[in-house]
């Protein structure tokens, strides 16, 4: 069947590559259910640190008529594009005898579903995680297999966490057992990546001042005349969403030149000052790169495992890690409850962007599955039952959202895993720890 422009099709000029989103002329002659069924499925991950509040994380009612408890307040208005996951486990995070080390477990297990070796050598061992597994089969039909994003970097070598390796309190993704896959921390570079054709030209367009854009604007004043009302205004946010990220990327840049040797801030060329800022680019590229297909899978780190980051921002000064561990003191526990709402926070944003973005009669996020949590349940228990796993997207509409589901106790979270790699046309009979499917996800 014909179409007006190819899939993959992309902008094209001199130092950049600029990929299309989804546009009716790649479909013309299919309705816009058809070819809203069409869409790829996309699956992204994102990883919360030094576990939950737990008691204003989980709703207290099963099933549709659930209230959202205070940390998940921010999401009220994604409530019907949600599922609450109560009872999932990461075995493999606990210490099964191989004593402290739970953070460095936590990350290492969270996608694999294997016990990391512990060790803070050079013979680091964990497993391949889920993300990699659906990278293999769908990551050849886009320009990159994968995308590994965060906010906070962090050593592959040396102890982190009581005899783990660095490697694995810094890393969620594991291309292999032996291989982990080091997060891009600076916007600037994620950028590049995703739209550029290397440094060199950066450099180029930085000399200049000019924008990625207008090495591309003539393909896409050409492309623009040959397009319907609809995929004009589609063409237009989307260019304008690329040129806003480039303008706030820009600025940051700009904001490191003038800072001088200020104390509050230190870190590479293109990494905001504030946190909130940080997240929010980066989800901004995530959106795009998934809108553009330029992949279908992606990681996105909010902070490591273990981080003593600060919260200065929404008056929690004291580092993350040391107030997770409360000892059930309640102005501690309140401050750990502003930070998990922070983090909601940003999560809302991002799934606010993946829903304004139209595919034929659904959404993007219709056509995504978007995994939220973390590794440990409370912070001060360093258990790792009962997690806290939010969901969001119907997977080209495959899964019925709106529900807070409770699982029996101990079911492995690669169960979820397993269940959603069928959704990216991956089947495989196991993972890690699984025991099977989920059950319940479907409509």
């Amino acid at each position: 069947m014909s179409c007006l422009i190819s899939r993959r099709a992309v902008l094209k000029g001199m130092g950049a590559a600029v990929a299309l989103p989804w546009l009716e002329a790649m479909l013309p002659k299919l309705s816009l259910a058809a070819s809203a069924a069409k869409a790829p499925v996309r699956m992204a991950f994102l990883y919360v640190p030094n576990g939950m509040h737990m008691p204003d994380w989980t709703p207290s009612k099963e099933g549709k008529d659930f209230e959202l408890p205070a940390t998940l307040q921010p999401l009220a208005a994604f409530k019907d594009d949600m599922l609450v996951m109560t009872g999932l486990t990461a075995d493999k995070a606990r210490p099964n005898g191989d004593g402290p080390g739970d953070h460095a477990r936590a990350m290492g297990a969270f996608l694999t579903g294997v016990q990391p070796k512990k060790t803070a050598g050079a013979d680091i061992r964990c497993g391949v995680s889920v993300d990699q597994i659906a990278a293999q089969t769908v990551g050849q039909l886009t320009r990159f297999p994968s995308l590994e994003i965060g906010c906070e970097g962090g050593r592959q070598v040396g102890n982190c966490d009581s005899g783990y390796s660095c490697a694995y309190s810094s890393t969620i993704a594991w291309k292999s057992d032996t291989t982990p896959l080091v997060k891009e921390v600076n916007p600037r570079a994620v950028f590049e990546r995703l739209f550029g054709k290397g440094s060199a030209n950066s450099s180029l367009r930085d000399r200049y001042q000019r924008s990625i854009l207008d090495n591309v604007a003539e393909d896409a004043q050409q492309l623009r005349g040959s397009l319907g009302l609809n995929d004009q205004r589609k063409l237009d946010e989307y260019l304008t969403s690329i040129r806003e990220i480039e303008l706030r990327i820009a600025k940051t840049a700009t904001e490191q030149r003038t800072a001088g040797d200020a104390p509050t801030y230190s870190g590479p060329a293109g990494v905001p000052r504030e946190y909130a800022d940080h997240l929010r680019l980066l989800a901004d590229m995530l959106v795009l790169a998934f809108q553009a297909d330029l992949t279908r899978v992606s990681t996105f780190v909010f902070a490591n495992d273990g981080s003593n980051r600060n919260y200065r921002q929404i008056d929690v000064p004291e580092g993350h890690h040391d107030l997770s561990h409360h000892g059930n003191d309640k102005a501690k526990q309140t401050k750990i409850q502003k930070i998990n709402t922070f983090h909601t926070t940003q999560l809302a944003y991002l799934i606010g962007k993946f829903k304004a973005v139209k595919e034929g009669e659904r959404t993007l996020l219709d056509n995504c599955m978007v995994m939220y949590g973390g590794g440990i349940g409370d912070g001060n228990r360093h258990n790792h039952d009962d997690l806290p796993i939010a969901f969001f997207g119907k997977a080209g509409g495959t899964i019925a959202t709106g529900r807070h589901v409770r699982y029996p106790r101990n079911t492995p979270l690669n169960n979820l895993y397993l269940s959603m790699l069928d959704r990216m046309g991956v089947s495989i009979d196991k993972l890690g720890d699984s025991k099977g499917r989920l059950e319940t996800l479907e409509i």
